[in-house]
């Protein structure tokens, strides 16, 4: 039941990346191949680099995806404030914060990879989890540059079974509960 799970089952699904409507939903290239556990090596102003994954890599655009996790993380300021590009890309003001954690790292951190590797970006979510979309709202109104807001998406699970083969919508049914929106 986990998010990577259903990753996997939705993208290594035969033939699903030729699809040309999802592709079209997607903005990916028809055919492209899905690299899971992407490491985007985001460049710190310490000159390391940062070596977390994104959960999935197709063409130019990277995934986090959402099912049953309760959040997107909170993190310590003081490890946010490392990443080279935060303050060009956020209002790090606006950014929302638990005392000294910053409120959903893993969206900050991967609107940073896709800045920093000039890539797209989509937030995969659970319909039925409108706290996850509030987050990512919370998140994209503190972004800076447009063209980085452009590049940037939320889509539900939802919405991308409706794109998918009929055997995968009904799969995604019984074993998540996740219909087709109509």
């Amino acid at each position: 039941m986990s998010s990577d799970a259903l990753l996997m089952n939705v993208f290594c699904y035969p033939k699903v990346t030729k699809c040309k409507e999802l592709s079209f939903l997607l903005g990916s290239d028809i055919g492209d191949t899905p690299d899971f556990g992407f490491r985007p090596r985001v460049p710190l102003k310490t000159k390391a680099i940062e070596r977390t994954e994104v959960d999935m890599k197709l063409g130019n655009m990277l995934f986090e995806a959402k099912l049953t996790e309760g959040d997107f993380q909170l993190q310590e300021a003081e490890l946010v404030e490392q990443y080279c590009g935060l303050k060009e890309v956020f209002e790090c003001r606006k950014l929302p914060r638990q005392g000294k954690k910053y409120i959903s790292y893993q969206l900050l951190r991967n609107v940073l990879a896709a800045y920093a590797l000039d890539m797209n970006f989509c937030v995969l979510l659970d319909a039925r989890r409108p706290d996850l979309l509030e987050d990512w709202y919370r998140i994209m109104r503190c972004v800076r540059p447009a063209t980085l807001r452009i590049r940037c998406k939320v889509l539900t699970w939802q919405e991308l079974a409706s794109c998918l083969p009929v055997g995968l919508q009904q799969y995604l049914d019984v074993k998540y509960g996740i219909v087709a929106a109509a």
